[in-house]
């Protein structure tokens, strides 16, 4: 999704204004993102990138020093270089693993820097000046209703998860909460790790021990494709419908070409990375008060909307 559409879906939940709005002559702003590993932290690789180039041409003032990680330790250690050696004001930054990386992050903020975490929250509340992400109980909420509302008399679904962090944990929650009280039956739960590969194992396990299975939720389209593919070579597409999330290309056009496999889609763009970046440079640049929270809505995508969200320039 293009930055524009994030920044018009977005809400903002202003917690605490905490954080005097400041503006200097010269900022240097960290940014530090995981490894492109799978679709989605592709598109934060790409986004990200895209935001310095567009703000760094804006604001020739700021300098900004972005790094990709393949692993906590790796990412850690770019953040500590970052307020050694690099002198950073900010640091905007999604935590691949945000246990493992709190105290690290704690460390930067304690250091005196403005701090911008990004789609996963920390172990300890309070730690950032702002926090930007989707709506990831929205998410789940939004898959359950199309749930209750294309399975009225119930049946068979099976769920398969992101990874055992926060974030997923406020999906499967608020999935879970809304399908109480019908007559939908989880047959089980497995976490797939956000990974095309994984999602086609968990999806064949799943076809193995389930004969009756009417529908599937992803919640994530990497996971989805993985399991798509299995759905596929099990010759059971006509079986079930499944839902993923994130608002990846190859998925939104099957929507709008009217999958029956793929009926919607839930947006959670990884564009979340740029509307990050762009508000902590305001902060400094035109000192405007950002600290807080600031939500991005988490929409449903369908046949009748899908052209909204489709962005040939999109690596997602």
């Amino acid at each position: 999704m293009k930055l524009a559409k994030s920044l018009m879906a977005a809400t903002v939940l202003v917690g605490g204004l905490t954080g005097a709005a400041v503006a200097q002559d010269k900022v240097t702003i960290g940014v530090s993102v995981p490894a492109a590993d799978h679709g989605w932290t592709g598109g934060v690789n790409y986004f990200a990138q895209q935001a310095i180039e567009r703000l760094g041409t804006t604001y020739p003032d700021v300098e900004f020093v972005f790094a990709s990680a393949p692993d906590a330790p790796k990412q850690i250690a770019d953040i500590e270089d970052m307020v050694a050696t690099r002198g950073i004001d900010a640091l905007v930054i999604l935590p691949g693993d945000p246990d493992a990386m709190t105290s690290a992050i704690k460390q930067v903020k304690d250091a005196g820097k403005f701090v911008t975490v990004v789609d996963r929250q920390l172990s300890i509340d309070g730690v950032e000046n702002l926090y930007v992400a989707g709506d990831n109980p929205g998410l789940g909420a939004n898959s359950a209703e199309y749930f209750k509302e294309v399975m009225p008399d119930g049946g068979n679904i099976v769920i398969l998860r992101g990874l055992p962090i926060p974030i997923d944990a406020q999906r499967f929650d608020a999935f879970m909460a809304g399908i109480e009280g019908t007559n939908i039956k989880v047959l089980d739960d497995e976490f797939a790790n956000w990974n095309r590969d994984d999602g086609f194992k968990v999806m064949q396990d799943f076809l193995t021990r389930f004969p009756d299975i009417k529908g599937v939720w992803a919640q994530d389209d990497d996971i989805a494709l993985g399991a798509i593919e299995a759905i596929k070579q099990a010759g059971r597409e006509d079986e079930m419908f499944i839902v993923g999330g994130a608002g990846m290309q190859q998925i939104l056009q099957a929507v709008a070409d009217g999958s029956a496999l793929t009926p919607i889609d839930v947006s959670y763009s990884p564009a979340m990375i740029a509307t990050a970046i762009e508000l902590t440079t305001s902060h400094f640049t035109g000192g405007i008060q950002v600290a807080g929270r600031y939500i991005l809505d988490s929409t449903v995508i369908t046949k009748d909307n899908a052209a909204e969200f489709l962005d040939p320039e999109s690596p997602f």
